[in-house]
């Protein structure tokens, strides 16, 4: 797999998220409080919300359009709402975070 050298883990803010371009629109790397990294396509399945502006939560992020709440682990949003949006691999390696550009999983 190649991965992409995108910043520090420190140039995340705890809680938020940071915006990549990717080769089929933005990605979303989210870090949780715990300092875990996960990457989304920044849709919501929903109506296409901005989900790097929503509000981190344990490992789940709030679309600021409808509240639509999406697992960053999987991108699946919760009951009783239906959908994901596609996650990357994303790893942090001293103190680096990095990306893969290859799509995890299929999205209906």
């Amino acid at each position: 797999m190649n991965w992409l050298d995108i910043c520090a883990l420190e140039e995340i803010n705890v809680l938020g998220a940071r915006v990549v371009a990717g080769p089929k629109g933005d990605i979303a790397l989210f870090r949780t409080s715990a300092d875990e990294v996960f990457a989304l396509d920044d849709r919501c399945p929903h109506k296409g919300g901005p989900l790097s502006q929503g509000l981190i939560y344990g490992k789940r992020v709030a679309c600021p359009l409808h509240n639509w709440q999406i697992d960053l682990e999987s991108g699946e949003a919760l009951e009783p709402d239906v959908g994901c949006t596609h996650k990357y691999p994303v790893k942090v390696e001293n103190g680096r975070v990095l990306l893969a550009l290859t799509t995890i999983g299929e999205c209906a």
